[in-house]
């Protein structure tokens, strides 16, 4: 196993086998540039440029670390992504002595994680969310249809997504306001207007694509990887009672677009490789342009706590795998281009909620709490059955290595009350707010 001649603790998410990249900036330099994570401290790669240690690379003379975004860098491609990784891997070995006994360029390319502020790294282009958990999908179904009809018939057959908003993706720690909109109360012969009652989490993993496609041109199953610069985690925070009265017929709408929460470090698709497993059998056998013979899964540890305004610490609610899902992302990848649609450097996908087989493994508060039924006793005496404001929502998940884990920090988000509105209401005779 390699090492790094900086000291990582074998439970940090940063060691030398991971170096995921970030964009940040901090009090010295206000400017965002790009920098990889390793151990407590952030590499600074828009020094390193400067010193000339990428002139060897297809991003040489670019400036692709000195940007604001990702994007530049992603657009480069799969030989650059792998050149960068491998310069910068050397250059943190323990037994490379060019960083380790040169203590002024330490200096001025190392800075710790707590001097710095984390920024959004992508410029997301498009964003669009996958249903790719056969067993959040079954539970989920058989919470509303029954047992008998859980599934609907098209479900195993490809992978089901819908186009979501790009402009509310927000970064790791922003503050989330309660949703307002339409509910249709049971009972109630129509709709009334307020405050989402039924604010949900949803645990899911997402990928940036690096490297797009020509309209009309689709990705095969065999390439899509190549396209996948890196993945985060993902919060796509959910207002289920508002979805359950618009959904039909067209699906997810101002249930969905009012903030979706992604982790600030993009951990590269090659520092997952060597945790890749199989996923689950697919029966029936997919049609040929989804169907592969790769591992086409990975073992990531996935884990969501909840820590009220009355809670001196977060606490575990649920644990999950991104192994149980049913439908990978070369698959997602070969469906959504399978048209000719034309994907883009910095569009972000994101699997849907993962859950696993048992109840502990439920990926949100519609299938732990099902539906309200059971609700989620914390330790402190409280009772969940879904967010209330002032929850903080933290999500975290990781790869374990023999010694070491590959990581993705963490991405929280916590939920304020809903804005006030003016309401304005016209009628022949008055004008009310």
């Amino acid at each position: 196993m390699i090492r790094s001649f900086i000291e990582v603790k074998p439970e940090s998410h940063f060691p030398i086998q991971n170096l995921p990249y970030g964009v940040f900036r901090d009090n010295e330099n206000k400017n965002p540039r790009i920098g990889v994570a390793i151990g407590d401290y952030v590499l600074d790669l828009s020094v390193l440029d400067e010193f000339g240690f990428f002139d060897e690379t297809d991003v040489s003379g670019k400036r692709v670390f000195h940007q604001s975004s990702l994007n530049k860098f992603m657009q480069a491609g799969k030989k650059a992504w792998k050149e960068v990784r491998a310069v910068i891997q050397h250059l943190l070995r323990e037994d490379v002595s060019i960083l380790r006994d040169n203590q002024s360029l330490c200096n001025k390319v190392l800075k710790q994680q707590k001097d710095i502020e984390l920024l959004m790294p992508v410029e997301i282009k498009n964003y669009t969310d996958f249903y790719a958990s056969k067993e959040h999908a079954s539970n989920v179904g058989t919470i509303f249809r029954g047992k008998e009809n859980a599934l609907m018939p098209n479900w195993v057959h490809l992978p089901v997504g819908y186009h979501g908003r790009a402009s509310s993706v927000v970064i790791s720690g922003t503050d989330i306001y309660r949703p307002q909109g339409q509910t249709n109360p049971t009972g109630s012969n129509k709709p009334i207007f307020g405050p989402c009652k039924q604010l949900d989490f949803e645990l899911e993993v997402g990928y940036f694509i690096g490297t797009g496609n020509e309209l009309g041109m689709p990705i095969p199953v065999e390439e899509a990887e190549d396209h996948i610069f890196g993945l985060v985690l993902v919060n796509d925070w959910s207002a289920r009672d508002i979805q359950s009265w618009e959904y039909q017929p067209l699906g997810p709408f101002l249930s969905k677009n009012f903030a979706t929460s992604i982790s600030p470090w993009v951990v590269p698709l090659e520092a997952l490789k060597p945790f890749r497993v199989n996923g689950p059998v697919q029966d029936p056998e997919p049609l040929p342009y989804l169907r592969t013979t790769n591992l086409g899964s990975f073992d990531i540890h996935l884990e969501v706590f909840l820590k009220s305004e009355n809670m001196e610490k977060p606490q575990l609610i649920t644990s999950s795998n991104y192994k149980y899902l049913y439908w990978s992302m070369e698959q997602q990848i070969a469906h959504h281009t399978i048209t000719g649609c034309n994907l883009q450097t910095g569009d972000l996908m994101a699997t849907g909620t993962i859950s696993g087989p048992t109840k502990e493994s439920r990926g949100c508060l519609l299938e732990l709490t099902w539906r309200g039924k059971e609700p989620i006793q914390l330790d402190n005496g409280e009772q969940r059955v879904w967010i209330e404001d002032g929850d903080e929502v933290i999500m975290t998940g990781w790869c374990q290595g023999d010694g070491y884990r590959v990581g993705f920090g963490e991405v929280r988000g916590k939920v304020l009350p809903s804005r006030e509105i003016k309401v304005l209401t016209h009628s022949k005779n008055s004008t009310t707010s």
